[in-house]
């Protein structure tokens, strides 16, 4: 039986060659950073020669199928970390999961540096609350190792059926030991944007956006309507991981109007593809700042480095993951099929993101920023609410008046409260990368007065 395949495979190669050989000398000429037609004949027999080594002196008995299939996923695996083989299983399992619901964790994951590295945990998802962030290394999925391993296969082990447990071990950077999580999988439903007011800064719209669904551009043209007060908008785009690109260029354009957005560009020219901004529905006026970090990926660095490259956005924050090429599925046969990467996107100015990311303009760290209030002086609002309060007191009750306890939130004070449609002035301070965007956003709107 192995011999009956190797003389098949033989005989379909030498065809193939031949075919090849042919052919190729006339394109030979013209393109010489390609294989020359003699090196392609080469290549191809030291294949056949090196199989059927293996087939005759192998330790075991060998499927060729299986090692063809083997062969296949370690080339693609080399081409690059977006690239890979699906064999019959793969293929379905990705039909499945574009057809239906499944289980996740809600953890977008990509590979840097060889790691497998979690590019950001989405809002709201097991992942997110479970502790999981930006940055981690995964090092086991359960009790098998991500060395050498590629990201379909990792996410196929991450997802599964909702309500079952799984353990990642991480490597966070500044722990000293790896941390091992307990997530359990669940159906992931999102939503993509969050708007919220800033207290004490009337006027400035902030927008989340957690990633680039189908209905981010029609979210944020609705919240920008409600809030037509709007003088200045934050754009928070950090922990995205990207999605769509027709809803990333939809977002720029909302904002532009004119000009290449983004472009792609691949090797064959059906791939290389322009995407322009329109003049209609256009604001180019409403100052705009951008939040990134290494979380930042995909779409949202089309956003960012678009922005930034038409100078309509500051950008603010960290330096994003620099994930910039384009992929496609190409079904081989009824059952099997390539994810093969065919083009890269490039920013207005012709810079790619692949592998360098976008640079803020500004760079500011996640952390806190540490304050004193003065422990004497009131401001007028806080000194008339604080005597509200406690005229009420005396009103209700007399015999409390002398009653004093610094450790006691009083249950009118809703300031504890969480207010899902606005940003606290304290919370500013738990945030220093959204505190320097609104102090930025602010000295923007002041240099539009006048205008």
């Amino acid at each position: 039986m192995i011999q009956k395949s190797k003389k098949i495979i033989a005989a379909g190669l030498l065809s193939t060659l031949t075919v090849a050989y042919l052919f190729g000398s006339s394109v030979e000429a013209k393109e010489t950073k390609e294989s020359t037609a003699k090196e392609k004949l080469e290549a191809y027999i030291k294949f056949t020669q090196i199989l059927n080594i293996i087939e005759k002196e192998y330790v075991d008995d060998v499927n060729t199928t299986t090692l063809i299939d083997k062969a296949l996923k370690g080339l693609m695996t080399n081409l690059d970390a977006h690239s890979n083989f699906m064999d019959k299983k793969s293929y379905k399992d990705l039909t499945v999961q574009t057809k239906g619901e499944f289980g996740g964790l809600g953890i977008s994951v990509g590979m840097k540096d060889g790691a497998l590295t979690v590019i950001a945990p989405l809002e709201g998802t097991p992942a997110m609350k479970a502790g999981v962030k930006a940055g981690d290394i995964i090092l086991k999925i359960d009790d098998k190792a991500t060395l050498g391993m590629n990201i379909d296969e990792a996410v196929k082990l991450m997802r599964g059926k909702p309500g079952t447990d799984i353990v990642l071990t991480i490597v966070r950077k500044k722990e000293p030991k790896p941390l091992k999580i307990k997530i359990t999988r669940d159906i992931i439903k999102i939503d993509s944007v969050y708007p919220k007011t800033i207290e004490g800064e009337d006027g400035i719209l902030y927008l989340h956006i957690a990633s680039f669904d189908q209905k981010v551009v029609e979210s944020v043209k609705k919240a920008i309507a409600e809030h037509n007060n709007t003088k200045g908008i934050i754009l928070d785009l950090r922990n995205n991981p990207g999605g769509l690109l027709d809803q990333a260029t939809g977002l720029v354009d909302m904002f532009v109007d004119h000009g290449v957005i983004v472009s792609q560009k691949g090797r064959s020219k059906y791939e290389n593809v322009e995407y322009k901004a329109h003049k209609e529905d256009t604001d180019t006026k409403t100052p705009i700042v951008t939040l990134v970090n290494g979380g930042s990926a995909s779409a949202s660095e089309i956003v960012s480095g678009a922005l930034q490259d038409f100078n309509r956005s500051v950008i603010v924050g960290e330096k994003t993951f620099g994930k910039g090429s384009v992929q496609i599925v190409i079904p081989v046969g009824q059952e099997e099929a390539l994810k093969l990467t065919v083009a890269r996107y490039y920013l207005p100015s012709g810079r790619t993101i692949q592998a360098k990311g976008v640079t803020p303009d500004i760079e500011v760290h996640l952390g806190k920023i540490d304050y004193d209030e003065d422990p004497i002086l009131l401001k007028e609002k806080d000194l008339k609410k604080h005597l509200e309060t406690e005229l009420e007191k005396i009103e209700k009750d007399p015999k409390k008046v002398k009653v004093v306890d610094n450790n006691t939130t009083s249950e009118e004070n809703n300031e504890t409260k969480v207010d899902k449609k606005r940003i606290k002035e304290k919370m500013l301070y738990d945030d220093a990368q959204l505190k320097s965007a609104v102090d930025i956003l602010k000295a923007l709107i002041i240099t539009q007065k006048g205008k």
